[in-house]
């Protein structure tokens, strides 16, 4: 299922109002980003606001009001506040756990998701072999 968030953003700068509504697609943003993505420069981005710009300081200092999220993302909406590093923690390790799944099976014919410890055992395997 596919991750997405929804976030609304409401500021005025010289006098004008501005509403900015997006749903954003996690899964396409953590694809693109090995960082944490800034959810005011892509509302920025898709609303053709300079990231240079006086009116993009004034969005940035904005609060962001999450609205809805969908997918892995539901899990970390809590009461307005969405855990941006720990969703994309928990994203990474079920991409790695979605690359390493055929190899279990293929050789101990047992999904991860049902053996916690080999779920467990398989992540560590992956960031030793990351970092060696």
């Amino acid at each position: 299922m596919n991750s997405s968030l929804e976030i609304h953003v409401e500021f005025s700068f010289k006098g004008e109002d501005h509403v900015f509504s997006e749903v954003l697609d996690l899964d396409e943003i953590l694809q693109k980003s090995v960082i944490s993505p800034s959810f005011h420069a892509i509302i920025a981005k898709n609303n053709d606001i300079d990231v240079h710009s006086y009116l993009f300081e004034v969005l940035e200092q904005a609060e962001l009001v999450y609205v809805k999220a969908t997918g892995l993302a539901s899990g970390f909406l809590k009461e307005g506040y969405f855990d941006l590093e720990g969703f994309s923690e928990k994203w990474r390790e079920s991409r790695t756990i979605d690359l390493l799944r055929p190899i279990a099976l293929r050789e101990l014919g047992i999904d991860p998701d049902s053996d916690p410890g080999l779920r467990a055992a398989m992540l560590e395997a992956y960031r030793l072999g990351k970092i060696s």
